[in-house]
């Protein structure tokens, strides 16, 4: 009998050729392994470099009885004074230096653009666009420093590290001053160019270095600061000038601390010194500090701000700087222009704390005087205690220690404002001082710490 129609089917033929095709083409069986038993691993986020070290801190304040001297919560508007744990405090640990954080008109301004705009642009500005106060804060910006145009980031830090990294590469050189803040040193670090670094404030090393290494490379990039955050003194910005034009390299000055502080009506190191701004090469400043907003600007050649635009990261791939922030940081612009005399009330505050303190034998380093002196023990041990002596005396001033500064340089800091009354800075001298001496006659040191916890 015939076989049906697409019975679905195989005859033993067709199933014998089927199976002997396949055993042809069909790949060996992979031998069975064993399963693998990774070793036990700690992942938890304890093994973390540093982790164990924030502990061992904790722990000798807790034996010591010192409160944690970081991320302390403020309770009011911190300014010449703060609150603190229900405490009225003395407050020498914030940047406004010409005291208008707060400002009714800065905060009607601000209130206004945040009823106009809102409170995000929502992307960055190369792609959600910009809006005129953007371009009005960078135009004043400009003008401070006589240079073509300017570019405001988000974010203080990101600007020196995204304009660094992305204007310098692997055949290039960067050469700064030993004390420059972590973010030029991250951009250094992430630009691939090679990197070296002079004594602070040491032109002679600055230039040793020029002689020795600058023509083994296409770029160089020479970075400073107008005012250095933690020594509260600046260079030689002439003498910086005629080096990087001698040896081809651009100057470039963080004036982060600068702007609002020094010259007679604020406008930073060229002011103070007399010299036209036009001469460095990029200025870079912060808006956190006098401008009392947030975020950093770049100033300095046309073709400088339209490549940055373009190329750097903080720029292209952050969100743009808020309208409320940006009004903020206009308005204090403003306000610093059209009223000197609060520059004039803080160098001159800054000038009687540098000298009352002097005069009582602290050691203030080699501090200007102007908005920032630090309080120099070398020991980070008493700089924490003496931090802690002086807060339960109603008086706010940060412990430096290492790393932020050099080993044996521990010291506290103090931020001066315009706001600040002549009398609160004799009291913090005259309280340093008694505080002072008591602990050195206590004789607490680093290994009797360390004793107690064992």
């Amino acid at each position: 009998m015939a076989k049906p129609k697409n019975s679905g089917r195989l005859s033993a033929a067709e199933r014998a050729a089927l199976l002997n095709t396949a055993s042809k083409t069909a790949p060996a069986a992979a031998p069975v392994r064993a399963p693998v038993v990774a070793a036990p691993r700690d992942v938890s986020f304890e093994t973390l470099p540093g982790y164990k070290t924030i502990q061992i801190q904790k722990q000798a304040g807790d034996l010591l009885g010192i409160s944690v001297p970081f991320y302390r919560l403020h309770q009011v508007r911190a300014g010449a004074r703060s609150v603190v744990d229900g405490r009225d405090l003395l407050n020498f640990a914030s940047y406004d230096y010409l005291g208008i954080n707060g400002d009714p008109r800065i905060s009607k301004a601000v209130a206004d653009a945040t009823e106009e705009w809102g409170t995000s642009v929502s992307a960055s500005r190369l792609t959600a666009g910009e809006r005129a106060c953007h371009r009005a804060l960078e135009e004043k910006l400009a003008n401070i420093y006589g240079a073509q145009d300017c570019l405001v980031h988000v974010s203080g830090h990101a600007t020196n590290v995204s304009t660094i990294s992305s204007l310098m590469g692997p055949k290039d050189l960067i050469v700064h001053d030993s004390l420059a803040h972590n973010s030029s040193v991250v951009g250094a670090h992430q630009s691939g160019a090679h990197r070296m670094v002079f004594a602070h404030n040491d032109n002679g090393s600055l230039e040793d270095i020029l002689t020795q290494h600058r023509d083994r490379f296409e770029r160089c990039l020479i970075v400073t600061e107008g005012l250095f955050s933690m020594d509260g003194d600046g260079p030689d910005l002439a003498d910086l000038i005629a080096l990087k034009k001698r040896f081809g390299a651009w100057l470039m000055i963080d004036e982060a601390h600068s702007l609002g502080v020094l010259g007679a009506t604020g406008r930073g190191i060229a002011e103070r010194d007399g010299i036209d701004p036009a001469e460095v090469d990029i200025w870079m400043g912060t808006l956190s500090k006098t401008l009392v907003g947030c975020g950093g600007y770049i100033a300095g050649p046309a073709p400088l701000i339209e490549y940055l635009k373009f190329n750097s990261p903080g720029m292209v791939y952050s969100v743009g700087l808020p309208v409320p922030m940006t009004v903020a940081s206009l308005t204090a612009l403003d306000i610093m222009l059209e009223e000197p005399q609060r520059v004039r009330a803080l160098q001159a505050n800054g000038q009687r704390f540098l000298e009352r303190a002097r005069s009582k034998g602290l050691d203030v380093g080699s501090s200007w005087g102007l908005a920032i002196t630090p309080i120099i023990l070398g020991d980070s041990l008493k700089a924490v205690m003496l931090a802690d002596r002086l807060l339960r005396r109603d008086i706010n001033a940060f412990p430096i220690i290492p790393p932020g500064v050099p080993e044996k340089s521990a010291r506290l800091r103090f931020f001066i404002s315009a706001a600040h009354q002549p009398a609160d800075l004799d009291t913090a001298v005259d309280v340093m001082v008694e505080e002072f001496e008591r602990l050195s006659k206590e004789g607490l040191s680093v290994d009797t710490i360390v004793q107690k916890m064992r």
